[in-house]
């Protein structure tokens, strides 16, 4: 019998944010909102949804696609919303791969705090561009992610492009 070592992920840099108080209501209606899309880190808003740099990045260009809907079920989304969600992140991923050239994506959301949504309230998606190569030893080692650019520099080479999109 052959045994199968378990391998593990670690992402403890994600403690800071699981530790900080949350604020009352909801962070992504309150960024639908905000008039300073810069600020916000709002890359583009659609007629159905909206795409965000995400604040607590897993790598570099994450992003999440959003609802403008606070709901936490996809069920209770209309059909032009969900069709929007696809044509985005097909958008979205063609965007990042023109300006960071990344050698896949992870595209995904998590329904429901036990499955790991940390907004668990009001539904989004996720798009994580992924470089071969991109885990090393220092999130295990020294409870660092090695992220290479200010989110505003990322958010500055991404939003003309955002803005092309019909």
């Amino acid at each position: 019998m052959k045994l199968i070592k378990m391998e593990k992920l670690w992402a403890p840099w994600r403690m800071s944010y699981i530790k900080s108080e949350r604020d009352k209501g909801c962070v992504f209606c309150d960024k639908i909102k905000s008039n300073n899309d810069r600020d916000s880190l709002i890359l583009y808003r659609g007629s159905f949804n909206f795409v965000i740099m995400n604040l607590f990045p897993y790598n570099n260009g994450h992003i999440m696609i959003i609802p403008y809907l606070h709901t936490a079920k996809p069920q209770d989304l209309n059909e032009e919303t969900k069709l929007e969600i696809l044509n985005l992140s097909d958008a979205s991923m063609d965007i990042i791969k023109s300006k960071m050239n990344p050698d896949g994506f992870n595209f995904g959301a998590n329904f429901g705090r036990s499955a790991g949504a940390g907004i668990a309230q009001h539904l989004h998606y996720h798009i994580v561009p992924r470089w071969d190569g991109d885990t090393n030893f220092m999130p295990v080692l020294n409870e660092t992610k090695t992220i290479i650019q200010y989110l505003k520099e990322t958010y500055d080479s991404l939003i003309n492009e955002f803005a092309k999109i019909k």
